[in-house]
């Protein structure tokens, strides 16, 4: 083979891969488009009468997991199986955060940690590598993690919104998640730096936990612990 037709060889198969890649943005992008809508949708708990609808956005969140979980099977389809790592850069941002909005709307449902299966399950993709389109256990860890921040913002607006038992719930269930991460021996430098931000959701909502006990609003809480969530 000549110099030249090496070369185009090898153009060709820059061009083969830029294209795959050019099909798996654009898949990429209408994923991102839908996680943004169910971003803006859950916001919505954030606000004085939205605890109220809790159980409806929860409801509709998951309408749109069903747009996500058609949108991965057309993502499984923009490359070859066995590349999953080449091509992960692509979609691995948008996976965290998809995890993220599972991992919300289960808690808010039950106020528990989904598991990186459930999340699997919801996205429509494997949980174990061997089987295809998986879902990372550090893109699992990663949405986790933002969970937390979100759960110590939600904290504070509980007690905005007058719900003084809500915090302390969420205190018990990120002291747990922090205690599970340490179990962990982190060595991606993204998820570590990640996992230092934990700590400073636990201070949040430990700051919020005691600014309702010295007006005494968490005994209140406490009472009325038997209530709704």
């Amino acid at each position: 083979m000549s110099v030249s037709e090496m070369f185009a060889a090898l153009q060709a198969a820059l061009g083969q891969d830029q294209d795959i890649r050019e099909e798996i943005r654009k898949v990429v992008q209408a994923l991102e488009q839908t996680a943004r809508e169910m971003l803006t949708l859950l916001q919505g708990v954030h606000q004085g009468p939205g605890f109220q609808h809790i159980p409806k956005k929860c409801q509709k969140a998951r309408e749109h997991f069903g747009t996500v979980r058609t949108q991965m099977e057309s993502l499984k389809t923009k490359f070859p199986a066995d590349q999953y790592y080449r091509f992960h850069e692509h979609w691995r941002f948008v996976l965290q955060r998809l995890v993220f909005l599972a991992a919300f709307v289960v808690y808010l449902e039950s106020e528990t940690l989904v598991t990186r299966e459930a999340v699997a399950e919801i996205l429509g993709i494997e949980a174990d590598r061997e089987r295809g389109f998986h879902l990372d256990i550090e893109d699992y860890l990663s949405g986790v993690l933002t969970l937390a921040s979100e759960l110590a913002r939600l904290a504070v607006n509980s007690v905005t919104a007058g719900d003084y038992s809500r915090p302390l719930r969420i205190s018990t269930f990120i002291n747990e998640l922090d205690s599970g991460f340490r179990l962990l021996n982190l060595k991606n430098d993204s998820l570590r730096k990640r996992y230092d931000g934990l700590k400073y959701d636990v201070k949040k909502i430990e700051e919020v936990v005691y600014d309702l006990s010295i007006r005494g609003l968490s005994k209140e809480a406490t009472v009325g612990a038997g209530g709704e969530k």
